[in-house]
């Protein structure tokens, strides 16, 4: 499909730069085949059924982005990496900028942003240069010292689109992380899960509503413009999953009695599309995932999916619209719009309903 299909006119003060507080206070459309529902989060409970299962990412975002120093002689370059992808114990890959500035074999001194200096404590080589600035950073630390570095230097890894606006604080540290993660290796948060209170997931469960967790370690990718003009042409960057035996034994036992599966966030659903077999069983799963979904995908798992709302021309408003119809999706983005929903990472969320094929 032609990628201008996708592409919508968004005004930048629709764009959230904080979320919503309380976080169940957020504003959630429900999109029910040709009906649109004005909500809140708070709402979930009355939205869904006994027997419902809710599947969240629990995965918990790291400070993955890096300042530091490339030395060549007497000059010296301020590089800023955003790791990506863990590929090794010592090794990451990682998007620079600017990444021109930095050639296969120099060494960054990560820890130099003009505030401090680690003395070297986060060295890292450059081992391999790709497309679009991404590049394999090999460290001198490695398995959880190399964990314990990177906290120390990094910062909050707040989307372009936030961070372009204004600067991270700490009021960051706790907005930008879900109330549940608890598995370290993201460098995006999860963010439809950013909507849930303790408030909320108790109401849930004392509404007869299941929840389980998957875990999928949402890459920087994410954020990346697709440049193609051809759906077809566009390249997913890998990011890595696990579904455990039990999360997957449990949702296969709540599709048998005719419970529906609400994936919370489209990671949660790229991963269940991964692990999941020809026969609609959910398997266990673990590795690495660049599944690309596009209107004309058959889902085999999630009967509706929470999700806050997407970039124009995005891998995930394609996801979106593959779910529940693009002529749909571009009605509900406009009456979304229109009603003042605040958009991306911080905004609102959405309720999905799959469309049928």
């Amino acid at each position: 499909m032609r990628v201008d299909q996708f592409d919508f006119d968004l005004p930048e003060d629709r764009i959230a730069l904080r979320p919503a507080s309380p976080r169940d206070s957020a504003r959630l459309l429900v999109v029910d085949g040709e009906r649109l529902e004005d909500r809140i989060v708070r709402d979930l409970p009355s939205l869904l059924r006994p027997g419902d299962a809710l599947v969240f990412n629990d995965t918990k975002v790291i400070p993955a982005r890096l300042a530091g120093l490339r030395r060549r002689g007497e000059g010296a370059a301020r590089i800023e990496a955003t790791l990506h992808m863990r590929a090794g114990p010592d090794r990451w890959q990682a998007f620079l900028k600017p990444a021109k500035r930095v050639a296969v074999g120099e060494r960054i001194r990560f820890g130099h942003d003009g505030e401090a200096c680690f003395l070297g404590a986060l060295d890292a080589t450059v081992a391999e240069k790709g497309e679009g600035g991404e590049a394999l950073l090999v460290f001198e630390l490695s398995g959880p010292a190399l964990d314990e570095a990177i906290m120390a230097a990094g910062h909050m890894p707040l989307p372009p689109y936030i961070a372009a606006k204004r600067p991270e604080d700490e009021r960051d540290q706790q907005d930008y992380q879900t109330v549940y993660a608890r598995e370290e290796g993201a460098v995006a948060a999860p963010t439809a899960g950013l909507h849930f209170t303790p408030e909320l997931l108790e109401a849930l469960k004392a509404a007869g509503i299941e929840m389980h967790f998957v875990t999928l370690h949402v890459g920087a990718g994410t954020f990346l413009p697709v440049k193609a003009e051809e759906t077809e042409d566009h390249r997913m960057h890998a990011e890595i999953g696990v579904v455990s035996e039990g999360t997957a034994a449990a949702l296969n036992a709540v599709k048998a009695r005719g419970g529906r599966i609400v994936s919370v966030g489209t990671t949660s659903l790229r991963l269940m599309e991964s692990a999941v077999g020809e026969d609609g069983l959910l398997k266990p799963w673990s590795g690495a995932t660049d599944i690309f979904i596009t209107p004309g995908y058959r889902f085999r798992t999630a009967d509706i999916l929470m999700t806050n709302f997407h970039l124009p021309r995005s891998t995930l408003f394609m996801l979106v619209s593959a779910f529940s119809g693009l002529e749909r999706m571009k009605r509900a983005y406009a009456h979304a719009i229109a009603s003042g929903y605040r958009f991306y990472s911080y905004g609102d969320g959405s309720l999905l309903f799959r469309a049928e094929p």
